[in-house]
């Protein structure tokens, strides 16, 4: 059985504390190993512990543990015989791993710093309850532990359940074992790329870098799309020319265009060697700004529907009817012949009674580009109206494509 004075203490107060075996001090503690178990807290496992004068470190199992008291650490064995062990690669350390590491906060999507680490001792067992990213908790270590208790008290909720954490470590192989990595995949691949975006640039190159590697092809894409240009230009450039060349695949000629040319030329031409050959061209059209054909910048992948077709069954069916298309924020209505008739803007589609048809609740007043037209002539139109995409049709009305917003926002015009 296992004495403990405090059934609740922070990891920073017990690391360094005399390690003894009965009267003899052995060493100090070092750090603790914890073991992780899906779904549940983490559960302390060994104690490391440093010795004097070059002597091995021992890893002294939990279970051996007999009293950790407000001064020191005893240790219920014999001898130390047989604890003068290696670690594990499967073992986890808290301190070397966790305490002064950036990690992601899974429920606010946000990068903080532990400070501390919070043990809580249950039925003969220690475990990991709670992680501290309270800044003055840092005067604790340093010796101030009432002045810091005092100003913790002012600051709003600063700890998080083990739970709802994924530490993220200078890079994710440190940990050997294959849980934490798992974890981390499951999660990080369902925030938003917006979100994403944020994360990224608060993180450090190599942990950035790490991170952005775990994403699925087209989340990593959508990201790529959000971030900074700084940013942008780094996670390109720590990539082989056929992952970036794979990402860029995901997007749209015109977004394509906006990532390359935060590169120096010649390093956006590498790129651009690996891209699929049917965009190929169109992207150095559009980074070169030699052709500013408003058609460059236009998609096909847009929703068409006929103005029969009942709101209800848009909206039952938007997620499949919206995958893979490039413009999902308005359905286009169209005839046999792709005449365009009129517009539907999927706010409207939504408020809309399930027994109306697009034929009912079209915009047939529209604002359309001309082939012809240049990306200087799609810039004004997109200041003047606030679309968020705009139809482009020939003398007859047909729909040619639609030019996003997004796709232009970010590509400048030549001056005339």
């Amino acid at each position: 059985m296992v004495t403990v004075l405090e059934h609740e203490f922070f990891l920073t107060e017990i690391i360094g504390r005399r390690v003894y075996l009965k009267s003899q001090s052995i060493g100090k503690l070092k750090d603790i190993v914890i073991q992780e178990i899906p779904g549940k807290i983490p559960e302390v496992t060994h104690l490391l512990v440093h010795r004097p004068y070059g002597d091995s470190a021992l890893l002294i199992p939990w279970d051996k543990t007999a009293m950790i008291s407000n001064t020191e650490i005893v240790a219920d064995i014999e001898n130390i015989a047989g604890f003068e062990l290696n670690p594990l690669e499967s073992h986890i350390f808290l301190k070397d791993y966790i305490l002064d590491k950036k990690i992601l906060d899974m429920d606010g999507h946000e990068v903080e710093v532990v400070y501390d680490v919070k043990l809580m001792f249950q039925n003969d067992r220690l475990f990991v309850s709670e992680v501290d990213f309270n800044r003055f908790r840092i005067l604790r270590r340093m010796g101030f532990k009432k002045l810091a208790s005092y100003l913790a008290r002012y600051k709003e909720e600063s700890s998080i359940s083990w739970l709802y954490v994924q530490p993220l470590p200078e890079t994710i192989s440190s940990f050997k074992g294959n849980v934490r990595l798992n974890v981390l995949k499951e999660n990080i691949n369902d925030i938003h790329p917006v979100d994403l975006a944020d994360i990224l640039e608060e993180l450090d190159g190599n942990q950035r870098m790490a991170l952005f590697n775990e994403l699925e092809p087209e989340l990593a894409s959508d990201t790529l799309e959000e971030v900074e240009p700084r940013v942008q230009r780094e996670l390109i450039r720590s990539m082989e020319k056929e992952k970036a060349a794979e990402l860029i695949n995901e997007m749209s000629p015109a977004q394509a265009a906006e990532i390359l040319s935060v590169l120096p030329a010649s390093e956006a031409d590498e790129i651009i060697e690996y891209v699929d050959i049917e965009s190929k061209e169109r992207v150095q059209q559009i980074i070169e700004h030699n052709d500013e054909n408003i058609m460059l910048y236009a998609t096909q992948n847009v929703i068409r529907r006929p103005g029969s077709t009942l709101a209800k069954d848009v909206i039952d069916n938007y997620r499949e009817i919206a995958a893979d298309m490039d413009v999902i924020m308005y359905v286009y209505v169209t005839d046999p012949d792709n005449v365009l008739q009129g517009v539907v803007d999927i706010r409207e589609l939504i408020s809309a009674d399930k027994t109306q048809t697009l034929g009912d609740i079209m915009t047939d007043s529209l604002i359309t580009l001309n082939p012809d037209e240049s990306l200087h002539d799609a810039v004004d139109m997109f200041t003047r109206y606030s679309f968020r995409a705009i139809p482009v049709t020939d003398d007859n009305e047909h729909l040619l494509g639609v030019v996003s917003f997004h796709d232009i926002k970010g590509v400048k015009p030549r001056l005339d």
